[in-house]
Formats: C-alpha cells, structure tokens, sequence
C-alpha cells in the first residue's frame, strides 16, 4: 500500500521549488501539489508534500532553514491596509463582516472577502500530458457546487450591500473572492497574497456544535497566520470594536509581550478602552504581581495615554480563572500572544489561544510574536 502524503507547507511557487531541492538533497521526496484543481494558474499558494513518515525529518530541515520565513520587518513593509475577512455564509461568519466592515471604515482599509470550498472530486490518473481527466458526472457535479457557493456570495455581497444603504453598515471598498481547497490552507495563501493588517474570523464559541467548518478552521488559523487574527463568537453582542470599552491583554513575562504590545496598540488605533493586564501562568505566586506591576509602570511610560490596570489571576485551573476575570471585569476582548510552533506540538500540546478559542464566549484577539 502507497504510503499517504501530507502537506508540509505552502508557498509560492519559487519559494516551493526550492524547498523541493532542499528537502530533496536530504534524501526527502517531495512534490508540489496545486491546490486549485479546476483553474491551476489563478492559485495563490501550491503545497508542498512528502510522506508522512518523513514529517519529522522535513520539520527539523525547515526550522534549519529560516530564509523560508519572512522576518517581521519584510511583513510590515508589505502589509497592506487591507482587512481580510474569511466567510462560509454562517449567522457568525455575518457578524465577522460586520466587525470587520466597521473596523475598516475606521481604519481606511479595504474588505476582502474569502471563501474557500473544497472538491471532493480528484482527477483521474493517466499516462499522458499534465491536465486532469474529469468524467462527465464529475465535471457536472463540480460546477454545481461552484455554481452554489457563486450564488451564496453573490446573496452576502447583496446582503452588505442593502445594509450600507441602509445607514446600518458605514460604506467601504470590498470584493469578494472565491477559491477551491481547503480553508485553512487557502486561507493562508491568501494571506501571503495579501499582507492584511488584520484577519476577523467567525467562532463557534464556548458550548456549539463543533462541526461548523468555520469555526473549526479558526483555530488553525491563530496559529498559522502571521497577520493578527481576531475570532468572534456569533453572540457577541456589539459589531463595532470602537463599542468596546474594556480589553484584556494576556502576558507570560517574556520579550515577545512588550512587541505585541506594540501591535495590539496600533490596532485599537484611536480608541481608548481601559487595559486589563493579566497573567497566564499556571500557579500564583508574589512575584507575578511584582513582574505585572513592572509591566504595567513600563506600558505606562511608553503608553502615557492608555489607561491601563493589572490584575494577578487566581490559583486556579487557567481557563476557569480567565473565565473569573472577564465576567467580574466585564471585559469584551481578551487579546494574547501566540508563536509559531510545528505541527507535532500544536497536535499535543495546544496553546492558550486555542483552548480559550473553545471555551470563552468572548472574542479573541491574536497577536503573532
């Protein structure tokens, strides 16, 4: 039996081929895979893919190879003023544009709408020449479900339209894109095509049904996306961040907080919610309020207009003691750092961000450090 394939990562297709080489030199096979299989030249992104049992290998070859990564300085010089919004026509996926729209009118930024859709149809092998052999019934069947998720943008598109004339949405610029693969990884090709200031996503929120796909590919997405992702729960109960007036902010006593920091506060831009600094360590102890209280005086210097307070959460099982906090604090946002890490320990050891993402009601601001 052949052994399975996965993907690796997803780049441009330069940035493909010469990890190919690489991985190739290491005694790796690796191919590119376009991840559009209908119009293969429009795709953003093409996935690299090895066997599975060489995964662990490829990851070391990558983490050795950090030309792969662009540093933050290239990504804040390609940044756009753009807010990308994924949809998949849900209720919450609504109130993601929404939020998104609003923030973009106060940004000045442009909406770009995605929505990706996945084939279950794969192209039948053959001997010759490089395009796929689809059947008849296939064919028909692929240009159904294109045909039904066209019409579900148009119906969103339609939707946001009537709500800007009606006073109820500010206008702003946006367009819509539709593409073929899986969410996740779209979505980051996306991204990288893109360079959006700000990624505003659904969530199912705590005590949903988890086989939304919506929701389940935000969780994904905190942790793979270089951009700031910011997840809302579909009951959340305003659409306009300028609403908010209490945002928590998460620290683990490290560097990388005092450089998020930085970006969370050029997000909120001009508005002036009171800062909640909390702790995220397991066990309380004096020096937690001691290191919180030397954050808060540093924000403070560097920060003078923010109006910012700390508060050492109790010993306590972590997310229950978040949990405490924001409904006694009655915070609206809890914005927290997250690092890039590889797949085993994203799979075994998930981090804060994802499990506040399933258990809290309240939004979820991600800053990548």
């Amino acid at each position: 039996m052949e052994e399975k394939l996965i993907t690796l990562a997803i780049h441009t297709y330069e940035k493909a081929q010469i990890l190919k080489t690489i991985l190739e030199t290491e005694g790796i096979a690796a191919c590119i895979h376009n991840v559009n299989l209908i119009q293969p030249v429009i795709s953003a992104g093409v996935r690299v893919r090895i066997k599975e049992s060489d995964l662990a290998h490829a990851l070391s070859i990558i983490e050795d190879n950090k030309w792969l990564e662009e540093t933050h300085e290239e990504m804040a010089e390609k940044r756009e003023n753009k807010v990308l919004v994924p949809v998949d026509f849900s209720e919450y996926s609504m109130k993601a544009c929404e939020i998104g729209i609003n923030y973009a009118h106060a940004t000045g930024a442009k909406v770009i709408l995605l929505h990706a859709y996945f084939s279950p149809f794969f192209p039948k092998p053959i001997p010759f020449g490089d395009m796929p052999a689809y059947g008849t019934d296939e064919s028909k069947t692929i240009r159904e479900l294109i045909n039904k998720v066209e019409d579900d943008m148009a119906k969103l598109c339609l939707k946001i339209r009537r709500k800007m004339d009606a006073g109820e949405l500010p206008r702003v610029k946006f367009e819509s894109i539709l593409r073929e693969g899986l969410p996740e990884e779209e979505l980051i090709a996306c991204e990288k095509q893109y360079y959006p200031k700000l990624i505003v996503m659904g969530a199912r929120g705590k005590g949903e049904q988890d086989i939304d796909l919506l929701g389940s590919v935000t969780a994904e997405i905190i942790e793979l996306a270089k951009a700031p992702v910011l997840a809302i729960p579909e009951n959340v109960p305003f659409n306009n961040i300028s609403a908010t007036t209490n945002i928590a902010f998460a620290t683990s006593f490290n560097q990388r907080d005092l450089v998020a920091f930085e970006a969370f506060v050029g997000l909120i831009g001009a508005y002036t919610p009171k800062i909640h600094l909390f702790n995220i360590s397991n066990s309380r102890s004096h020096w937690d309020e001691i290191r919180l209280g030397g954050i808060k005086e540093y924000f403070k210097k560097q920060y003078p207009n923010l109006n910012i307070s700390h508060t050492v959460l109790d010993d306590c099982e972590i997310l229950a003691a978040i949990e405490k906090f924001v409904r006694e604090e009655n915070i609206e946002i809890i914005a927290v750092t997250s690092q890039k890490r590889n797949i085993l320990t994203r799979i075994f050891y998930p981090g804060i961000a994802r499990k506040m993402l399933f258990h809290s009601d309240t939004p979820l601001l991600v800053l990548h450090s």
